[in-house]
């Protein structure tokens, strides 16, 4: 059913499409006017929590001016990662760059939304909020001289609700990577969200149907680490939105089906100074600077610690297997795609890495957050990193492997929790309180899965034993 559009008070509302409001730079006054002008009837007050998931605060006209001047409070006792019943009041502290209308309304009313820092009563930053943390180490990059940029591809698939609304594992599409219709029968979707993530401001480059069936990719312009770890948010929400509101389920979790390629969060970054990508030298070998190999270095040094906070859930190690395209061995490369760290071709202001590990589970702004202190931790100790490796590693021999030098990632949630917790750089990156929060919540995350009857044990043992 389509949304429907209530009357204001002097008649129609003035219309959501064909107009993107920039507020970079906007006041108190200025939100407040456009919320006027646009007849917005709530403002949601979005942010996330320490597992990646988006919550938010929704507030009527008359809480709007308390909203923009940050005294909103609400119990984060129950907010997964937040803090426990005796300690519970948050304050949302609005970030107003990041106000926008939504593009489109429903039964109840038009729609904007301002994503939050979370404080604590007294106005300090809160230890466990994901954004001041990301916040944190791009202040340790300026301190530095750099700004981090970076893009990610997040990877979804598309599938059918039943009768009743409920998921199922149907895929609406049989399509294939770049496929048309009539294969590609998710067309319309992907255009209606591009419509959506353009009139949130994105600026959209393309968008695609991927290799496995009911897969997508659209892409969008690579920015400074805050904004696209706030567009990550916002995609997210937008992607599921526009599925769920025209009767399908968008899933954002990184292998749904067994013997089809995973769904990754591939992200390209770099490092600017001065205006001037600091990962290029054009007279260097590979025309990568000191920089560039030295942050390359780092994150290969780190992968396997920040590997809990990049691939999150226990269905994040399905993906990370030999045979579908995902990286499973800790190595760089200037030409193939089966190690970690890809350079694409592109150089000048466009010269970046390519990390693939990561899938869209991930809590956007812990994710680029390891990142960079993983990067910026290569940068401080002048690491070298060993020769790319332009063979394909799927093919090579575990000899071979040793003579490269090349490690594996974690096989598991609960291998990759314990070399998170083992790498100092990393949980000092994010701090005791998310460390302690986050660990506890994913090995109770293990526990669970592993006391689970599968249906692969069932079919292997019923009959044999």
């Amino acid at each position: 059913m389509p949304p429907k559009t209530r009357p204001g008070p002097t008649g129609e509302k003035p219309p959501l499409r064909g107009r993107v409001i920039d507020t970079k730079g906007a006041t108190k006054a200025d939100i407040l006017k456009i919320c006027k002008d646009m007849q917005v009837d709530f403002l949601r007050l979005q942010f996330s929590d320490v597992t990646g998931v988006n919550k938010n605060v929704e507030v009527p006209q008359s809480q709007f001016e308390k909203a923009v001047a940050g005294e909103i409070m609400f119990d984060g006792s129950s907010i997964e990662g937040f803090v426990r019943i005796e300690e519970s009041d948050m304050l949302l502290r609005p970030d107003l760059d990041t106000f926008k209308v939504l593009p489109y309304e429903d039964e109840g009313g038009r729609v904007a939304r301002i994503i939050c820092d979370i404080l604590v009563p007294d106005g300090s930053p809160f230890a466990g909020c994901p954004r001041l943390t990301l916040k944190r180490q791009i202040d340790r990059a300026k301190k530095l001289g750099y700004q981090m940029m970076a893009g990610c591809e997040a990877e979804f698939f598309i599938f059918v609700l039943d009768e009743n609304g409920d998921p199922t594992l149907t895929t609406h599409d049989t399509g294939g990577y770049f496929d048309l219709a009539p294969v590609d029968k998710a067309e319309p979707i992907r255009r209606l969200i591009i419509e959506d993530l353009v009139h949130m401001g994105f600026e959209v480059e393309a968008g695609h149907h991927e290799v496995a069936v009911g897969q997508h990719e659209i892409d969008f312009k690579y920015a400074d680490a805050l904004e696209t770890a706030d567009n990550i948010a916002t995609f997210r929400f937008v992607v599921r939105n526009v599925a769920y509101r025209h009767g399908f389920l968008a899933t954002f979790m990184p292998k749904p089906i067994f013997g089809q390629n995973g769904s990754g969060m591939h992200t390209h970054q770099s490092l600017f100074k001065g205006g001037k990508n600091a990962f290029y030298d054009e007279k260097a070998e590979w025309q990568i600077s000191r920089v560039g190999l030295q942050y390359i270095a780092g994150l290969l040094d780190h992968a396997r610690g920040f590997c809990a906070i990049t691939n999150p859930l226990v269905n994040s190690y399905k993906r990370l297997v030999p045979g579908y395209e995902a990286p499973t061995n800790v190595a760089w490369s200037m030409r193939n795609r089966s190690p970690l760290i890809r350079i694409p071709e592109r150089r000048g202001q466009g010269t970046r890495c390519e990390l693939r590990m990561p899938d869209p589970a991930a809590n956007s702004y812990l994710a680029l957050a390891v990142m960079l202190a993983a990067g910026l931790d290569g940068i401080e100790r002048k690491l070298t990193p060993s020769d790319p490796v332009n063979k394909n590693i799927f093919t090579m021999s575990e000899r071979e492997k040793r003579r490269y030098k090349i490690t594996e990632l974690p096989r598991d949630l609960h291998e990759a929790l314990d070399q998170f917790e083992k790498d100092k750089v990393i949980t000092e990156t994010l701090g005791p309180h998310i460390v302690e929060r986050f660990v506890e919540a994913k090995r109770q995350e293990w526990l669970d899965y592993s006391a689970q009857v599968h249906r692969w044990e069932i079919d292997r043992y019923l009959g044999r034993y």
